[in-house]
């Protein structure tokens, strides 16, 4: 499957929990337990390796989600795991609430400052965790606050571009 780009990355494995084939899992749903309701998922490995998933389960612990995956029923298959992603497809989540978005809507969408100067195309997010950073890549690249509306002045999906209120030569 080539059609990363339409979908979403919801959680990551990060190894076994006890002997009988469940996984700690790191999920980036709010609530965490939320990306069970995007089933079935998609399971990419560290080798690259995909396949979908149906049956997936799991519940939320102090120490974070548990999860289990069919034909996974010991400790070696699950730290097997270790460090696979799972996806979901961007159409099965449900519709942002108005303004806000999801990082990967935004992915591909040109950046404009209100000079109208070209800062390329936005390349990815990340949080900081006081902020999420814009990262627009052109001649060069750049980051920028995703602050509503100090920093991020709009974002228009119809005619693919963000406008941000940033010098261009910062």
């Amino acid at each position: 499957m080539n059609t990363l780009a339409r979908r979403i990355l919801m959680g990551r494995i990060h190894g076994a929990f006890g002997v009988r084939g469940e996984l700690k899992l790191e999920s980036f749903s709010n609530p965490p337990e939320a990306i069970f309701r995007y089933l079935p998922l998609t399971l990419r490995t560290t080798q690259g390796v995909e396949r979908e998933v149906e049956g997936a389960r799991g519940r939320a612990t102090g120490k974070g989600i548990v999860m289990r995956l069919p034909g996974v029923e010991d400790r070696d298959a699950a730290e097997a795991l270790r460090g696979a992603e799972l996806y979901v497809p961007r159409e099965a989540l449900p519709p942002p609430a108005p303004g806000e978005y999801y990082w990967v809507d935004l992915e591909g969408l040109r950046v404009v400052n209100t000079d109208g100067v070209d800062f390329g195309v936005v390349s990815h997010l990340f949080s900081t965790g006081a902020n999420d950073v814009l990262v627009a890549r052109g001649e060069r690249e750049r980051m920028i606050p995703f602050v509503q509306p100090d920093y991020i002045v709009s974002v228009d999906f119809d005619a693919g571009v963000v406008t941000v209120d940033w010098d261009a030569e910062f």
